[in-house]
């Protein structure tokens, strides 16, 4: 048995806030589901872990064996205030008591208002918006593209290498990785066209040279005539936490506005503090035209949204957006308490101290082991690329025992990048210092093992 090597935890919702290895890792009952899960749910749903969740609350995830596990990985950025942070339960029981569901295109709720309103106050830009609420964050992508098209008359759309955008027809388009996302999944919708992106640990370009030559594609073998929007995520999720050097970015939107091109942010893993700003695009004064946002925006409960300018969100003709569940009341309720905890626990400065404790101590590690090509990322967005020693050759293996043996001690660990050469770290923002200082302990354990 492992725990974490403190006094008495405190406690979250019930939860100690300790790393507990009770039993090999997957224990009995978690196999036991392992096989169930096997015969009723398709084999193409995968997992990352091979235990089953019972309990979750603050930094920790309880399995069905009583194991309890330190999680830098938020369901992927999505339960960035906290795995059922107290404020969301509330809002959800109470909303849940009064009604789950009317579907706001047939008679609407204050809720869904409430939200829009909220959203379209917080998203960089000092001009009139307007927001519209839809179920993941494919969907909130596809309308983005749907809105672009509807006000520019154009058809085609520019996305970047390594980008990740969804898994819908659409999304499988822009998005970039092949396996596991788009392999067998074709024919793929049309007019999508792809940029190469600043990745300034392989590329060595600076921002403004990037931007040049992206630019460059862009002008030759799509044409600002033809384009209706550039699709970007500000710090790439999937792709590999590839943060773009700076000035690309700016350069990117100063083309697209002189050029009456759409500029969409894909701040679907970015978003709601998870930088160490409320949205990732204001780091370098970003004002996009269309916002798209999801994951972190509603503590766990399905929700989306596309945020931006008034004029082209209403280009699009009445009917044209929507969908049953979109906005649910629940999510919607969920969403408002998020909001409120974010400004109540100070959370945009506490992602910034995350990222200096798990960014310092990774950087530490960098330094003593040539295998960590890289440390990047903003806030409590954090990743190491992994390679060669010497070289800058990917190393997906290391990355898949490293995140193996932080599985076995209980830590969450998530793996990604186009090559599956990167670990990253995104961990709740209600976490402790204790606690993820103990999970870096494991990490540092796994690499001397790896």
């Amino acid at each position: 048995m492992t725990t974490t090597p403190t006094a008495p935890a405190p406690t979250v919702n019930g939860v100690p806030q300790e790393r507990k290895v009770v039993t090999a890792i997957p224990g009995p009952r978690s196999v036991e589901l392992a096989a169930r899960k096997s015969d009723a749910v398709a084999a193409a749903v995968g997992t990352t872990m091979p235990v089953y969740a019972t309990q979750a609350a603050g930094g920790v995830v309880v399995d069905v064996d009583g194991n309890h596990l330190v999680d830098l990985g938020s369901g992927i950025a999505v339960t960035t205030v906290g795995v059922s942070d107290p404020r969301v339960v509330a809002a959800v029981q109470a909303q849940a008591a009064a009604f789950t569901h009317t579907c706001f295109m047939v008679t609407p709720y204050e809720g869904y208002v409430a939200v829009a309103e909220r959203l379209n106050a917080l998203a960089p830009g000092d001009f009139a918006k307007r927001s519209a609420l839809f179920n993941s964050g494919a969907e909130a992508v596809e309308n983005a593209v749907k809105v672009a098209r509807s006000y520019t008359g154009k058809d085609a759309v520019v996305v970047f290498d390594h980008a990740y955008h969804g898994r819908t027809n659409l999304t499988m388009a822009m998005t970039a990785k092949n396996m596991p996302y788009k392999h067998g999944f074709g024919p793929f919708a049309g007019e999508v066209y792809r940029a190469p992106l600043s990745y300034p640990y392989r590329d060595g370009l600076s921002g403004d040279e990037a931007a040049t030559r992206a630019i460059s594609m862009i002008e030759s073998q799509v044409g600002a005539a033809n384009l209706a929007c550039v699709v970007i995520e500000p710090i790439q999720g999937e792709g590999g936490f590839i943060e773009p050097a700076a000035g690309f970015l700016p350069a990117l939107q100063a083309w697209c506005r002189a050029n009456g091109v759409v500029f969409v942010a894909d701040e679907v893993q970015t978003g709601f503090a998870r930088t160490g700003h409320y949205f990732a695009s204001e780091a370098e004064g970003l004002e996009p035209d269309l916002l798209v946002t999801a994951k972190g925006i509603a503590g766990g409960m399905p929700l989306s949204a596309l945020t931006g300018r008034a004029e082209i969100m209403d280009a699009a003709h009445a009917g044209g957006l929507g969908g049953t569940y979109g906005g649910n009341p629940v999510a919607c309720a969920a969403a408002l308490a998020v909001m409120d905890a974010i400004e109540a626990d100070g959370l945009v400065a506490r992602a910034r101290e995350i990222g200096d404790l798990l960014g310092g101590r990774l950087r530490d590690l960098a330094a003593r082991d040539a295998r960590v090509g890289q440390v990047r990322g903003r806030g409590a967005m954090i990743a190491v690329e992994l390679v060669e020693a010497g070289t800058t050759n990917p190393d997906a293996a290391l990355a898949k025992a490293v995140a193996a043996a932080a599985h076995a001690e209980g830590v969450v660990v998530l793996t990604c990048g186009t090559y599956g050469n990167v670990l990253r770290f995104l961990p709740p923002l209600a976490i402790s210092d204790a606690l993820l200082t103990d999970a870096v302990d494991v990490l540092e354990r796994a690499f001397a093992g790896a």
